[in-house]
C-alpha cells in the first residue's frame, strides 16, 4: 500500500476508532476497492492529515459542508469524528448555525436531526458497555 493510504488508514483509525475502522472501510471496499483505496488515500492520508488547522477544526468545516449540500451519510460519520474530534455539541451546533444562514434552515434541521440521531446512538453505545 503506498504511504498516503498508510496514512489515511491511521488517520481515520483515530477519528473513528480501531474498533470501527474495518467496517468503515469495507463499506467502501464492498462495492468498488478502487473507490475504498482513494477516499482512505486522498481524503484520509492528504487532506486530514494535512497542517494549518487542527483536526477539530477541520470537523467542524466538514460538518458544515455536508450538511449545506445535504450529504447525510458521510454527515453522519463526519459528527461522529467531529466528538471524537474535541467538537463539542454546542460547537456543533454553532456550526450549524452557520449552515442556516447560509444554506438555509431546513439543511440545518436535517443536520440537527442527524446530530440527534448520532448522540442516540453513542449514549445506547456507552450504555451497553
Amino acid at each position: 500500500m503506498s504511504s498516503d493510504y498508510e496514512k489515511g488508514y491511521a488517520q481515520f483509525s483515530q477519528m473513528v476508532g480501531e474498533e470501527n475502522i474495518e467496517s468503515l472501510v469495507a463499506r467502501f471496499r464492498t462495492i468498488c476497492p478502487d473507490f475504498e483505496t482513494e477516499v482512505v488515500s486522498v481524503v484520509g492520508g492528504r487532506i486530514w492529515t494535512r497542517d494549518g488547522i487542527d483536526l477539530k477544526t477541520r470537523s467542524l468545516c466538514s460538518i458544515s459542508a455536508l450538511a449545506a449540500l445535504g450529504r447525510n451519510n458521510a454527515l453522519k460519520l463526519n459528527l461522529q469524528m467531529a466528538l471524537r474530534n474535541g467538537a463539542s455539541v454546542a460547537e456543533i451546533c454553532e456550526a450549524l448555525f452557520q449552515v442556516a444562514a447560509y444554506a438555509g434552515f431546513p439543511a440545518a434541521w436535517d443536520a440537527l436531526d442527524k446530530l440527534s440521531e448520532v448522540l442516540a446512538e453513542a449514549e445506547s453505545s456507552d450504555t451497553d458497555q
